[in-house]
């Protein structure tokens, strides 16, 4: 994680997507090691937040498909 990335679980998915294209892009125009290292760590905080949000989403798909709602895991009946 990089320090300084605390916007990336309130982005959404496009805004995620669009920040790890410009990161890379700056990746490949310097030459200059230190700062390939801190992009590299940024582009990894981005990954993990964007396949996060992937995952999240996917449960809620999942959810919608078998006929559940949030509110289902919350009530336990024993």
């Amino acid at each position: 994680m990089h320090p300084y990335v605390k916007d990336a679980d309130t982005l959404t998915e496009d805004q995620i997507e669009e920040k790890i294209f410009k990161l890379n892009r700056i990746y490949y125009q310097t030459s200059n090691q230190d700062v390939q290292n801190q992009i590299v760590l940024a582009l990894d905080t981005y990954k993990v937040a964007l396949e996060e949000k992937r995952i999240e989403a996917k449960k809620i798909q999942e959810n919608r498909e078998n006929g559940e709602n949030g509110l289902d895991n919350l009530i336990k009946v024993s």
